[in-house]
């Protein structure tokens, strides 16, 4: 009997850390179904955060480099540049990569770096303990917003795809959700896109994925779904931000 659905080769079969509910395990099973519909396994390069997915280097079967916290955009220019033929990649939390490593995506993304970006926004640091991020929502409370957030006190929540998006460098930059099975499959194609652009030499693209952390938003994984539409959405809108290719010109 022939097989319609199984474990990507690209995936380790090993049980994750992640919480009940979170949804980067469905986030790397996109990746990795990315890099299997590619055929680049062989060549790929994956660089982990400081953050959830520090351990990303267990699941992922390419090969794998951890970066000091927000770093990851400037070790994947150094690989790249290193080892142009190789395919790269950063997977990078909210606290990592809008936060400590704000200035590593900025400039990587200025200067056009060819490589993919895969970066999860649920809005938190999850890792740590459940501080503010530089995404959580005005009025979200955290260990370090009791109260919510308060834009007098604490500014306002960053969008980094519509930020880099008015930068000349990047060729590629769209947000997605994972909440329901048709925006999965949208996610896929999103992140495949990613890399077939640095496979084609078109420069630096980035995958915003909103996603949940049921543990330090305190909440049930279904109910932490329905937060993400509800409140994440209408803040971070689903979408492609700046794509070269629509017929020829930025989106």
């Amino acid at each position: 009997m022939a097989k319609v659905f199984e474990r990507p080769k690209a995936l380790a079969d090993v049980v994750t850390h992640y919480c009940p509910g979170c949804t980067h395990g469905i986030i790397h099973r996109l990746v990795a179904e990315a890099i299997d519909d590619l055929g680049i396994l062989d060549r790929t390069i994956g660089v982990a955060p400081v953050g959830c997915a520090v351990l990303a280097y267990n699941y992922f079967e390419c090969d794998m480099q951890e970066a000091a916290h927000g770093r990851a955009p400037a070790v994947c220019t150094g690989i790249k540049r290193v080892r142009p033929e190789a395919i790269v990649f950063s997977y990078q939390g909210d606290g990592d990569l809008a936060s400590i490593g704000a200035g590593e995506i900025v400039h990587a993304a200025a200067r056009g770096e060819n490589i993919t970006v895969i970066f999860v926004n649920n809005g938190i640091y999850g890792m740590t303990g459940g501080q503010m991020a530089p995404t959580t929502l005005v009025g979200h409370k955290t260990t370090t917003s009791p109260y919510g957030r308060d834009p007098k006190l604490q500014g306002y929540p960053v969008r980094i795809a519509e930020m880099l998006a008015t930068l000349d460098g990047p060729a590629y930059i769209e947000r997605v959700a994972v909440y329901t099975p048709q925006l999965v499959m949208k996610a896929k194609q999103a992140i495949k896109r990613a890399f077939a652009n640095q496979v084609e030499g078109k420069g630096f693209s980035l995958i915003e994925v909103l996603s949940t952390c049921p543990t330090n938003w305190g909440m049930a994984p279904v109910d932490a779904l329905k937060r993400v539409a509800n409140e994440m959405v209408p803040y971070y809108p689903l979408g492609v931000y700046k794509d070269i290719d629509a017929k020829g010109e930025d989106k």
